[in-house]
C-alpha cells in the first residue's frame, strides 16, 4: 500500500521561501530604487527553484548525482544561506526600529516609525556576501580541509593488552561529490600517518551509484592496518535515492559496491562480527547494516553479535 502524498509541508514550505524571499526584497528597495528590481528578483528565485526541481528529477531516473546536480544543489545552498543571514541582520535593524518606535510613543511628538537605516541595510548586503564566500570555500576547498579528532574510550572489561589500542575511523566518503583526486590522496596519507590499530569505515562510500568510488580505488585501496581494514554500508550506499531502470539494476549496483569493498581492501560487514585478537585476548567488532528511521531500517544488532 503506497503512502498518501501530503501536499501540507509542501505548501508550508513554499510559502516560507516566499515570504522570505518577499522580506529580503523589501530590505533591497531601501538601497536600490530601480524599477527592474522586483522582476528581476522573482526571475533569479524562480530560475534558482526550477532549476532545483528539474535536476532533481532527472537524477532521480538517471542513477547518480551528476556535476549539474552538484552545481544546481550548491547554488541554491549558498544563496539560501546567504539570504538567511541577509534576513536575520534585517530583522534585527527592524527589532531596533521597531522598539524606537514604541519608546517614541512617550514623546511629545508621539508614535513614529523610523526608517531602514541604508547603512544597516549595506552592512546586512555586506554579511550575505561573506556568507556566500564562506559557503563556495566550504565547497571546493573545505571539503579536502582533514583534520583528525582524537578521543579515548575506556571500558570497564576491556582485555589489557588492549589497553592503548588505536583505531581510525572515517565516514561519509561520498566518493562522487570528489573533484580532486591529489586532494584525496593528501587524506589517505593523513590516515595512514595516525598508524592506528584498526581501520573502520562507518558508510556512504558513494551518493547512489557503485561507479563513483572506482576512480579512488587506488587511492583508497593504499589504507593499511595491522588488525585490518573493517566497513559497513550507510543509507546512499543502496541507491534509494535514485530511480533505476529495473529493481535488477538497483541489486546489482549495490552487490557492485559490495565488491568494491574488497578491492579497496575492507572487509564488508552486514550484520556479522569479527573477533580481533591481541597476545592471546579477544574483542569483538560488529557491523550492522544502515538503520535509521526515514533512512532504511535494515541493520539487526542482535544478528551481528
Amino acid at each position: 500500500m503506497k503512502r498518501r502524498f501530503n501536499l501540507l509541508p509542501v505548501l508550508i514550505v513554499a510559502a516560507l521561501f516566499i515570504f522570505l524571499n518577499a522580506y529580503i526584497l523589501s530590505g533591497l528597495a531601501t538601497i536600490i530604487t530601480s524599477k527592474l528590481l522586483i522582476p528581476t528578483f522573482w526571475i533569479f528565485i524562480a530560475c534558482l527553484v526550477i532549476s532545483l526541481i528539474v535536476t532533481i528529477q532527472r537524477v532521480r531516473g538517471s542513477g547518480g548525482m551528476d556535476k549539474y546536480f552538484q552545481i544546481a544543489v550548491h547554488l541554491f545552498l549558498i544563496v539560501f544561506a546567504g539570504e538567511l543571514i541577509f534576513a536575520l541582520f534585517l530583522l534585527i535593524g527592524d527589532i531596533y526600529r521597531l522598539i524606537l518606535g514604541i519608546t517614541s510613543n512617550f514623546q511629545p511628538e508621539g508614535f513614529h516609525w523610523l526608517a531602514r537605516s541604508t547603512y544597516w541595510v549595506d552592512f546586512a548586503l555586506i554579511m550575505f556576501a561573506l556568507t556566500i564566500l564562506l559557503f563556495i570555500y566550504g565547497i571546493t576547498r573545505g571539503k579536502y580541509a582533514y583534520r583528525v579528532i582524537k578521543h579515548t574510550l575506556y571500558f570497564d572489561d576491556l582485555p589489557q593488552n588492549f589497553d592503548g589500542f588505536t583505531l581510525t575511523q572515517i565516514s561519509d566518503v561520498h566518493a562522487g561529490s570528489f573533484t580532486n583526486p591529489k586532494a584525496v590522496q593528501k587524506g589517505i596519507d593523513l590516515i595512514n600517518a595516525q598508524k592506528s590499530d584498526l581501520f573502520v569505515f562507518t558508510g556512504d562510500l558513494v551518493n547512489n551509484a557503485s561507479s563513483e568510488i572506482v576512480p579512488y580505488i587506488g587511492h583508497f585501496s593504499q589504507i593499511k592496518a595491522p588488525h585490518g581494514q573493517y566497513s559497513v554500508l550507510g543509507n546512499h550506499d543502496y541507491g534509494d535515492y535514485v530511480k533505476w531502470p529495473t529493481e535488477a539494476d538497483k541489486i546489482k549496483n549495490l552487490q557492485q559496491l559490495k565488491a568494491y569493498h574488497a578491492d579497496l581492501g575492507f572487509k564488508l560487514l552486514l550484520d556479522e562480527h569479527v573477533e580481533l585478537s591481541k597476545n592471546g585476548e579477544k574483542i569483538i567488532l560488529a557491523g550492522v547494516e544502515n538503520w535509521g528511521i526515514g533512512f532504511g531500517e535494515r541493520g539487526d544488532l542482535k544478528k551481528a553479535i
